[in-house]
């Protein structure tokens, strides 16, 4: 039921010569060429502008930032239970 058969794209094309004339159906077919051609050039640009971002985006992400622990800092060390030993560190 879905199939084409060769007798519709001959009706097809007895309407398309009867709507746009013999005479126009090359320019409109030229048309549609190059509106195709620059889709296609627009896609493939839009691909590779998302593949600069993302090849951006992963240089980025690969830095870490700098980061400096104060040097008057001292380690922690847990507090001792001893009262002899917290007497000896004070």
């Amino acid at each position: 039921m879905g199939a084409l058969k060769p007798w519709h794209i001959i009706v097809l094309v007895v309407v398309l010569v009867l709507l746009f004339g013999a005479k126009r159906l090359p320019d409109a077919a030229r048309s549609l060429g190059r509106s195709l051609r620059i889709i296609k050039a627009e896609t493939k640009g839009l691909i590779d502008d998302d593949n600069d971002l993302a090849e951006k985006a992963d240089a980025q992400s690969g830095r870490q930032p700098l980061t400096r622990e104060p040097e008057d800092r001292k380690p922690a060390t847990p507090p001792t239970t001893d009262p002899v030993q917290r007497a000896r560190d004070n």
